[in-house]
């Protein structure tokens, strides 16, 4: 039975401590309205009876609805003119009406009478707004500083006016001809509207009664049905559940002891945080050995849950445009998929719990996140990133009109969370960025810094190919050696990639010691004794850290220098002082001071490294000698105790031998021999 590896230090546990009250504290302070339900399903809880009087939501289609039927007609507004009352009653009194003028206090109170309830242009079209109707029905006048509605049938127009202007002479008994009377004198001429359009407040009043459209329909009672045990949820039933939803959760809260409230959030918190714990125990359980990588981990998942909860206390909508895409990405520049994908949805989980949509954003968030982390991998560097950002945006947009598919609804209404499905998309590539300020911060090292140490232009490296051409040739072959076997296992193949560049950049400093630089006719170690000569290429490991350290190197990357040879001896130089009579209990210098591997990668690089020299002496390159050669190397490391530490496994061991023996058999193949030409 496997032992289980439970790091017991401190330094686990009181980051999660942390971490758990902060969840506490931050989580909602509300009731939740503990009720699933969908249109078209059977309602499978108790009768529910409305416990509060709550006001009966509109829906969106109901709101869009009745904000175009507002939108196509228009109430017009109009300024009661005092001016043009005085200017036309001041003519009436100086119009000369022959035998008729006794009758003027007639004419006088009929002008009166129309101006008191307003005149208005002929046919009105001229204030109409284009492509928009005029409502028959009422208009807003303002007198005095104060604005009514009207009704439209109160007022006259022009013509209205000159016809109540006969009909009130007729009737008052003149005893002339009222027409002839009115033509003569030219009273019809001197009615005027009086009533002047303001287009501007028109349309201001016409926008406010489109956008604040009330969102309300009546309301429900306390004491009053909603839905009872297995009734088929309807449009009508939803619209209420939804409306008893919102009113409970954003006005009622929670009304039992706060204590219960507080134990209930610890738990859920509790909850999540040891999913946490164990999800990175299953996956990595190394680490929780690293306070910088075990940190990151717990503030990205804390990131992730103050921007769920923030945003939905904020506005729930707005979810819709949260990048939480972008969560993965942070991630899947430091670690595994194997470590991402379960640290990722753990993630969403405070999304899934608390949110409105939460089970319809979780989905969402969680394919477009997996389809995140495959192709970040393929599309990480440069204008790339906008492929990965188009590439969610219609993940997205499928799985929302999915749902959307699911409530009955067919296409799309309400453009606007499409529209922040498309900014949310985008702003994954805005926010990329943020990781070079994590790797600052936690001091980690991404995959994005890895590719350009594995970039053979950098200085460090063209310094080595310059100095140690020979050495940065071998580099090279293990590189690559090391590359196919990090894949068959799973390993980091950039961080591979880069300890196999960087592990021997030590012997620059003197590249002539080092049999793979030496020039023809040139010795180093002739003269010198075996114990000199070893002291000579052990140093290229500390030097090797010296140049690190100068050139600001990762942590994660020297540390292939200190243990590619581990604690093992200069094989041929102690052979030799052994075979001369030296003391074995005087032999400390033959051996490196470095560390032993910890990672599977150290181990790669460290029998890649042995393997690629190796495989230069041998004569025979047949694939016994090749299998042989691999398993002697192996056999003798093991021997050594260099893989006590390492966290490899028999399994994976047996791979990296198979690849690595199959690697050396194509390089070192056999070549045909070109027959010579014959000379005629």
């Amino acid at each position: 039975m496997p032992k289980i590896r439970i790091n017991h230090s401190y330094k686990v546990y009181f980051p999660l401590a942390i971490l758990l009250v902060i969840l506490a504290v931050i989580f909602p302070r509300m009731g939740k309205f503990n009720y699933d339900y969908k249109k078209g399903s059977p309602w499978m809880y108790e009768t529910l009876i409305a416990q509060f009087d709550f006001p009966i939501l509109k829906t969106d289609a109901q709101i869009q609805a009745e904000k175009g039927a507002l939108g196509s007609s228009v109430i017009p507004y109009f300024r009661y003119s005092e001016a043009v009352v005085h200017d036309q009653t001041a003519l009436v009194e100086k119009a000369d009406l022959g035998k008729c003028n006794s009758f003027k206090p007639e004419i006088l109170s009929a002008f009166g009478r129309l101006y008191d309830s307003g005149i208005i242009s002929e046919t009105g079209t001229e204030y109409l707004p284009e492509g928009k109707t005029i409502d028959g029905n009422v208009i807003f006048v303002q007198r005095d500083r104060r604005a009514k509605k009207v009704p439209s049938s109160e007022v006259y127009t022009v013509r209205e006016a000159q016809d109540f202007l006969l009909l009130f002479l007729t009737e008052s008994g003149i005893a002339c001809n009222t027409d002839s009377l009115c033509t003569a004198a030219g009273l019809y001429d001197l009615l005027k509207p009086n009533l002047i359009f303001d287009r501007q407040t028109t349309e201001l009043v016409h926008d406010e009664s489109v956008n604040y459209v009330s969102p309300t329909a009546g309301v429900v009672n306390a004491g009053q049905l909603i839905v009872s045990n297995g009734e088929i949820i309807t449009s009508e039933i939803e619209q209420l559940l939804d409306s008893y939803k919102a009113e409970y959760e954003n006005s009622l809260g929670y009304s039992g002891p706060r204590i219960w409230l507080w134990l209930g959030n610890f738990l859920i918190a509790l909850g999540l945080v040891v999913v946490l714990y164990f999800a990175l125990y299953f996956t990595n359980y190394r680490i929780y050995d690293n306070p910088n990588t075990y940190s990151y981990l717990l503030v990205i998942f804390l990131l992730a849950t103050v921007s769920a909860l923030s945003v939905e206390k904020v506005d729930p909508e707005l979810l819709y445009m949260t990048p939480f895409t972008l969560i993965a990405l942070y991630l899947v520049a430091f670690f595994k998929k194997r470590v991402v994908l379960p640290v990722y949805i753990i993630s969403l989980l405070p999304l899934l719990i608390f949110s409105h949509n939460g089970v319809e954003l979780f989905v969402m968030y969680l394919v477009a996140g997996v389809v995140t982390i495959f192709l970040a991998e393929i599309y990480n560097r440069g204008w790339k990133q906008f492929i990965t950002a188009i590439a969610v945006f219609f993940i997205l947009l499928v799985i929302y009109l999915a749902f959307r598919l699911i409530d009955g609804i067919s296409g799309f209404n309400d453009f606007r969370i499409i529209f922040y499905l498309f900014i949310g998309s985008f702003l994954s590539v805005a926010g990329y960025p943020l990781i070079y300020l994590f790797e600052r911060l936690f001091m980690l090292v991404s995959n994005t810094r890895l590719t350009e140490l594995t970039d053979t232009n950098n200085r460090l490296l063209r310094d080595l190919a310059h100095k140690a051409p020979g050495t940065f040739q071998h580099s090279l072959q293990v590189m690559n050696l090391a590359d196919a076997a990090a894949r068959s296992i799973d390993a980091n193949v950039l961080l591979v990639r880069a300890g196999a560049l960087y592990h021997d950049i030590g012997k620059m400093m003197n590249p002539q010691c080092f049999i793979e630089n030496e020039t023809l006719g040139a010795r180093y170690h002739d003269g010198l004794s075996p114990r000199e000569s070893a002291i000579e290429i052990i140093k290229h490991v500390p030097d090797g850290m010296a140049l690190a350290e100068k050139y600001k190197l990762p942590e994660v990357v020297r540390e292939f220098i200190e243990t590619h040879h581990g604690t093992t001896c200069t094989a041929y130089f102690y052979n030799k002082y052994i075979n001369e009579g030296g003391d074995r209990a005087d032999a400390d210098d033959f051996f490196y001071k470095g560390k032993k591997p910890t990672s599977k990668e150290q181990i790669i690089i460290m029998l890649c490294d042995t393997l690629e020299a190796a495989s230069r002496s041998l004569k025979d390159y047949s694939a016994k000698s090749m299998s042989d050669l691999v398993e002697k190397i192996v056999k003798s490391k093991m021997a050594d105790g260099q893989f006590e530490d390492a966290d490899i496994s028999i399994k994976e061991l047996n791979i990296v031998k198979n690849v690595l023996k199959s690697y050396l058999q194509q390089v070192y193949h056999a070549r045909i021999v070109y027959p010579k030409r014959l000379k005629q």
